[in-house]
């Protein structure tokens, strides 16, 4: 038994080694974590429980049959962040370069298939050079295990991937298939081919950073969420997203208790909106001033900017928040900020988060390059998850909301719960100048009478009376009163039960 044990200490010790100190060293020059520290910084202290530790690889070719390291690059278990139960992957870029063999999909597999069972997240940690290429097809064929069990997950239990190395070939599309994906500037990458293959075939220089990196993921392409300084503030940030989240989709996201009063009014907001309809204003300032304690996680910051979305909570309870940003593109809404907030209200509607929407839109971004590019379509699937979304939905609008994005703004005829306005609310097929120089384009030669036109118009239109008058606001409010009326309106809708017919699945405009 002495024996035994004494092998079994070696055997751990070796495991915990990865590759080796000088491996280690390495992975540390380079700003990184090793795998195993990565799991202690995100997990509460002692609480890791390691599953498959001593597991290899069956690999004979090429010299392989010499070179076993237990754990075969991938540290696999579960563990709690804030005393909630959580399973993940991490691998670990010292041991093989972190590739992918069967024994290590393997392993990812058996967690993510206790996951399901248990009903708790899957975090998966990314630093891998891809699949091993001594194990030809069997690697491949683990890629695919793995992607299946990210696609039945999806929906059922949160999947979160924190890229903190290179993730690139067929390994992207796991973290692509995921809820969440943070990514770590300047030491983490995703791309489908690498620079050499893009020079070779397209004759395009780029660097890893500028083909794949934090910054193009989190800015142009919207593959990431969030991009961070380094290891240890994408690990802290996951923590925070975590208690946003519930563990599965039978179950409601944790209550934080509060001691914001949900009664409390913010008399600022009845200044928020500039009395000149063509100026600016910052949505962000509303939502910073209606959630708990001034507290908002932002997702997607830098991607499609004219939305905004991101997490929050309204007395204590989480809530998902979509809004127009009037600083940006004047707040249209035009192909990538639709699929932006489309993705984020199905998660929301999954995950049993109510949807909170702010709503200040003129209309969708006109021009060739969107029509080309396919607004239609794609600003359908803001519509498609929207009106498909049974979640509490609670809106306001607060400026304007102009044509097909009124009704696609989780308007009341998309099912939409409550739906507040404020004062100066305009809700209209298009805005006065665009409307008279269609309606009265006999009179366009004359400035004057096009210039009463308007006025008529705003006084018809540039409030919120008419669509009050015709039961699609359910009441106007004062700015001020804001998040008093929406912690309500969440806690009347807090046991609401809203079924879809039933169906395999819906055909979204992909």
């Amino acid at each position: 038994m002495h024996e035994i044990i004494r092998q079994l200490d070696e055997k751990r010790a070796l495991a915990r080694l990865g590759g080796g100190q000088k491996r280690i060293d390495a992975q540390h020059a380079k700003g990184k974590l090793t795998a195993r520290e990565r799991i202690e910084l995100l997990l509460d202290p002692d609480s890791y429980e390691e599953w498959d530790m001593f597991k290899g690889h069956r690999c004979t070719d090429f010299g392989m049959e010499r070179q076993t390291v237990p754990g075969d690059g991938v540290v696999t278990g579960y563990g709690t962040i804030n005393g909630r139960l959580v399973f993940l992957f991490s691998q670990d870029f010292t041991v093989f370069g972190g590739s992918l063999s069967e024994a290590h999909a393997e392993k990812i597999c058996k967690i993510m298939d206790q996951a399901m069972k248990v009903g708790a997240p899957v975090i998966g940690i990314n630093d891998s050079g891809g699949a091993r290429i001594q194990e030809g097809v069997a690697s491949l064929g683990g890629y695919a295990d793995v992607f299946q069990r990210n696609v039945i997950a999806s929906g059922v239990i949160p999947q979160v991937s924190l890229v903190m190395g290179p993730c690139a070939g067929g390994a992207v599309y796991s973290p692509a298939i995921t809820d969440f994906v943070f990514m770590v500037k300047d030491s983490s990458y995703m791309f489908v081919t690498g620079p050499d293959v893009v020079k070779t075939v397209t004759h395009e220089e780029v660097s890893a950073e500028e083909l794949g990196g934090a910054i193009t993921h989190t800015t142009r392409s919207g593959v990431a969420d969030l991009a961070f300084e380094n290891d240890v503030e994408a690990l802290m940030m996951t923590r925070r997203l975590f208690s946003f989240l519930p563990l599965n989709n039978k179950e409601k996201p944790p209550v934080v208790p509060t001691d914001d009063p949900s009664e409390r009014l913010e008399m600022s907001l009845d200044t928020l909106v500039p009395a000149n309809p063509n100026k600016p204003y910052n949505i962000k300032e509303l939502i910073l001033k209606v959630v708990d304690e001034y507290d908002f996680f932002e997702l997607m910051p830098d991607h499609a900017r004219n939305i905004v979305i991101g997490f929050g909570r309204m007395a204590g309870h989480a809530v998902g928040f979509v809004a127009n940003q009037p600083l940006v593109l004047a707040g249209c809404l035009d192909i990538k900020s639709s699929i932006k907030a489309a993705r984020f209200i199905r998660f929301c509607d999954a995950f049993n988060i109510p949807v909170v929407s702010f709503v200040d839109v003129p209309g969708f971004m006109p021009g060739t390059a969107q029509e080309f590019g396919g607004i239609i379509r794609h600003g359908a699937k803001l519509l498609y998850a929207y009106a498909e979304c049974t979640v509490p939905k609670v809106t306001l609008i607060t400026r304007k909301a102009y044509g097909g994005a009124y009704d696609v703004m989780a308007s009341k005829h998309l099912r939409g719960d409550v739906n507040f306005a404020w004062p100066s609310a305009e809700i209209a097929v298009m805005g006065p100048k665009g409307a008279v120089e269609i309606i009265f384009r006999d009179e366009k030669a004359d400035p004057v009478r096009i210039v009463a036109r308007e006025q008529e118009y705003r006084q018809k239109f540039a409030n919120p009376f008419i669509a009050g008058h015709r039961g699609f606001i359910d009441d106007i409010i004062m700015p001020h009163e804001t998040r008093k009326r929406i912690c309500r309106s969440l806690a009347m809708l807090r046991d609401k039960d809203l079924k879809n017919p039933w169906r395999k699945h819906g055909n979204i405009p992909l």
